[in-house]
């Protein structure tokens, strides 16, 4: 059932960006200022609006693409798998070492030993 229910959430979060794309392409064609004001307001609640040198002319107009939408898709699609359910086997996600090489978590996996997962922050 828990399966069920993520497959369930990303149709819905598809679903959600095409309207959200749909919807901001219509107002950025009709009512651009507007759509300026919203955006940036939501973008105070994320500390994005923060950074001087993050100007809404950079990034603004991105939000409401194609690019955009197909972008989100694929990594909707690609991480819907990575959600571990009570008595499964835990997913193998993808990882990213420190040479930007692209490994799945059980790559590092060596003969009976256990893998631990440490996360972390350097700041």
């Amino acid at each position: 059932m828990g399966k069920f229910i993520v497959y369930l959430e990303t149709l819905v979060l598809m679903v959600v960006i095409c309207l959200n794309a749909l919807i901001g392409k219509f107002m950025s064609l009709l009512f651009p200022q507007t759509l300026r004001k919203i955006v940036l307001k939501a973008g105070l609640k994320l500390t994005m609006t923060q950074n001087p040198k993050f100007k809404y002319e950079d990034w603004g107009p991105t939000m409401f693409s194609m690019v955009f939408v197909k972008t989100t898709f694929k990594h909707l699609l690609v991480n819907m798998g990575d959600e571990a359910f009570k008595g499964a086997f835990a997913p193998n996600t993808r990882v990213i070492d420190f040479d930007n090489k692209e490994h799945k978590v059980l790559d590092f996996l060596k003969g009976n030993r256990p893998l631990v997962l440490n996360f972390g922050s350097c700041s």
